[in-house]
């Protein structure tokens, strides 16, 4: 072949429509035979399997995953049961919490989880969502500030929190206590000092379930919270949710996050679609609705059907709309909040178009650098809204990691946003450029991340 590749394709294709080459995954050939000879697989099946890394003892799993063979200990997450009982011990005391949750789909599903156990529990928690444009990602002292002067006590940060160390600081010196659920990943050495920190991804947790997105992470919160008001009486007088109810939630945020749908997270997602497909949830039915779409749920219906519109509150309009969306129980208020949303995603659509047309028209005209192994680009006002979007576009287009910025003169910073190929983990290559003074901020896991840096310092001349 023009490029050495001495592959055969499949079923004698050796490109695809995009003039890439057709190859073969690699497949153990001992793990592809017990494949076929343990679960009676065919031989391509047992070679899928194989050559996606799962093992013969795991092939079952896979296949057909369950809460009941893969749900695992809440206790094994560091600071789990120090969560449970914080929260378990505000509802019995009636203590003001607010729950403080991220812009993404990730994080109103998250926030609606722990918004509807609340709810069954006898406690109504209000929900912040920092606004993209005028406060950025994650808590800030100003709006730690703003919740305890509307009456909370206790705040619970939910796909958000793991690095907001002088934030977290600054509560407790107005007596604002917080409660940690997160799931991106760390730096060491640099623990916030809540009350409660729990995220798969922290250095010491021992749970091994470091794929999971926030909202699984909330999922096995509740399962804790559950156990917890067990113990303490919290459900003598009144029925203890069964959570199955929020697997959708839990879904949404796995397969919107673009996790790893292994072990417990394929589990969570596989059951979480079967739960959707009924569209009980007032807020998916009603997005699903507006939509113009229909069908048992599947991957297709959350990631490119619902969750885009749940995100576009974030992104180009009002940040809370999603997580209102996914909490209410009321049909009519799930009705307006699911147009005002489909209307923001098409707005959304036309600004994302607009940046990606500039951005590849730089990369290709302009920079000289479509061979990079990594392509950085940024221009004066790109909405920050939509350039996470445009980095996967892009990582797309080009398979290849991809950051995009949009730079904010008046302000005088550079946000960027990044999305990664497998085998290269953008998190820990943005939290080294952090840890050594390049950043102004940044944070992520292996396939996403976002950063902020000077102007000055801009992605274009790295």
């Amino acid at each position: 072949m023009p490029d050495g590749s001495t592959s055969a394709g499949f079923l004698g294709v050796t490109r695809s429509l995009t003039g890439r080459s057709w190859r073969a995954r690699p497949a153990d050939p001992e793990v592809v035979r017990r494949h076929q000879m343990g679960l009676g697989l065919s031989e391509p099946l047992a070679r899928a399997l194989a050559s996606r890394g799962i093992a013969a003892e795991g092939g079952e799993d896979y296949l057909n995953p369950t809460l009941k063979a893969l749900f695992p200990d809440p206790s094994s997450f560091t600071d789990m049961d120090r969560a449970a009982e914080i929260l378990v011990e505000a509802v019995l005391r009636d203590r003001p919490m607010a729950v403080f949750a991220d812009y993404d789909v990730d994080g109103a599903s998250s926030a609606a989880q722990l918004v509807r156990w609340m709810r069954a529990a006898g406690k109504d928690l209000p929900i912040y969502v920092p606004d993209r444009i005028t406060e950025g990602y994650g808590p800030s002292p100003a709006a730690f500030r703003r919740l305890k002067d509307q009456g909370a006590e206790l705040v619970v940060t939910v796909d958000c929190g793991a690095a907001a160390s002088e934030p977290i600081a600054y509560a407790a010196t107005i007596g604002l206590e917080v409660v940690v659920i997160d799931h991106h990943l760390m730096r060491d050495g640099d623990m916030p000092t809540a009350a409660a920190l729990v995220n798969p991804n922290r250095p010491d947790c021992i749970s091994r379930q470091g794929m999971l997105a926030a909202a699984g992470v909330t999922f096995v919160l509740l399962a804790a919270l559950n156990r917890e008001g067990r113990k303490r009486g919290l459900f003598a007088e009144r029925t203890e949710p069964d959570l199955r109810q929020w697997l959708d939630l839990a879904a949404m945020g796995a397969i919107c996050d673009v996790t790893e749908l292994v072990g417990f997270n394929r589990a969570l997602t596989s059951q979480g679609l079967k739960v959707m497909s009924a569209w009980r949830n007032p807020g998916l039915k009603a997005l699903l609705e507006v939509a113009k779409s229909q069908g048992p749920a599947s991957t297709f219906h959350a990631g490119f059907i619902l969750g885009p519109r749940i995100n576009a509150g974030g992104r180009i309009g009002r940040a809370d709309l999603g997580a209102r969306l996914l909490s209410t129980d009321d049909p009519a208020e799930a009705a307006d909040l699911a147009a005002q949303l489909d209307a923001l995603n098409a707005s959304r659509k036309e600004v994302e178009r607009e940046v990606l047309e500039e951005a590849v028209r730089l990369i290709e005209r302009e920079s000289n650098q479509a061979e990079a192994p990594l392509l950085l680009v940024a221009a004066d006002d790109w909405h920050p809204g939509v350039i996470g979007i445009v980095a996967g576009r892009l990582r797309e287009r080009y398979r290849k990691p991809v950051i995009v910025a949009g730079i904010d003169r008046a302000a005088d910073v550079a946000k960027a946003s990044g999305r990664s190929q497998p085998g290269i983990n953008l998190g820990r290559a943005v939290q080294a450029a952090y840890a050594q003074g390049l950043l102004l901020a940044g944070g992520g896991h292996a396939m996403a991340a976002g950063l902020s840096v000077k102007p000055d310092l801009s992605l274009i001349h790295i």
